[in-house]
């Protein structure tokens, strides 16, 4: 064998170890940057609609309000609260575990610990305040299963003067008039967008009062979004499903 045979031979291993070390330090920098600054998420349902569209796909900030124990992967760090964070504000959209499931769920909060919050009517009331709201228009609204349903539009203007868009079917859903719920203290209430199509803290024995520990993060940006939650993957569909207007903007 000559020399430079030799020679070859002793720089595949050392190719093949130096592409190894690569892979693994941009694994290492995906799940630093997932786990302690921004995660993408999805919207697959009609809870926060107008707001998040389903088929939209966000960012949310990990370092906004601090981390715990959800905020990494498979909730495998046995945080107890928040460390390194402030306190979300009224009118946030947070990506947060609710105590009785498994899965990561989307909402805005409303209620601040120690807040009373109830529905009356279709109207909310937080602290005994009716909570402004103003008719925009009428308008239509579809759901995952691809129901569609008239739904009216109002523009609701939180006591902190944070507005949003909400829509509602009617203000007789079994929903719209609730007993009166206590905020404990370290946690929050939370409300979808959509207030006759959204499983939220309004129900106690499937989302409830969240701890402040299972906050996931802060809703951010969009980066893409698509109509009828076509997967992202399937690229011929998207001259016909891609919803431009939606992409690249603030979540607010």
């Amino acid at each position: 064998m000559s020399d430079a045979s030799k020679a070859k031979d002793k720089e595949k291993p050392s190719e093949l170890r130096e592409t190894f070390v690569v892979i693994v330090e941009a694994l290492i920098i995906a799940l630093v940057f997932r786990s302690l600054l921004y995660q993408p998420f999805s919207i697959p349902t009609a809870s926060l609609q107008p707001t998040m569209m389903i088929g939209d796909y966000f960012v949310a900030s990990k370092f906004t309000w601090g981390y715990g124990r959800y905020s990494f992967p498979f909730g495998v760090v046995p945080i107890k609260g928040r460390i390194f964070g402030r306190e979300p504000n009224r009118g946030d959209i947070a990506v947060f575990r609710p105590v009785p499931q498994r899965d990561d769920y989307v909402k805005r909060i409303i209620g601040l610990p120690g807040d009373t919050i109830q529905m009356k009517e279709g109207r909310l009331f937080i602290n005994g305040e009716m909570v402004e709201r103003k008719l925009i228009e009428r308008s239509t609204d579809k759901d995952s299963f691809g129901t569609v349903l008239p739904v009216l539009v109002y523009e609701e203007t939180l006591p902190n003067g944070v507005s949003h868009i909400i829509h509602e079917i009617s203000d007789d859903s079994p929903l719209d008039n609730t007993t009166e719920y206590v905020v404990p203290d370290g946690h929050y209430f939370m409300m979808g967008d959509n207030r006759d199509r959204s499983q939220d803290s309004r129900i106690l024995s499937a989302v409830g009062y969240v701890p402040a520990g299972n906050l996931i993060g802060k809703a951010e940006a969009r980066f893409f979004s698509i109509e009828d939650n076509v997967p992202p993957w399937q690229i011929w569909q998207w001259p016909a499903k891609l919803r431009m207007d939606r992409m690249f903007q603030s979540v607010y």
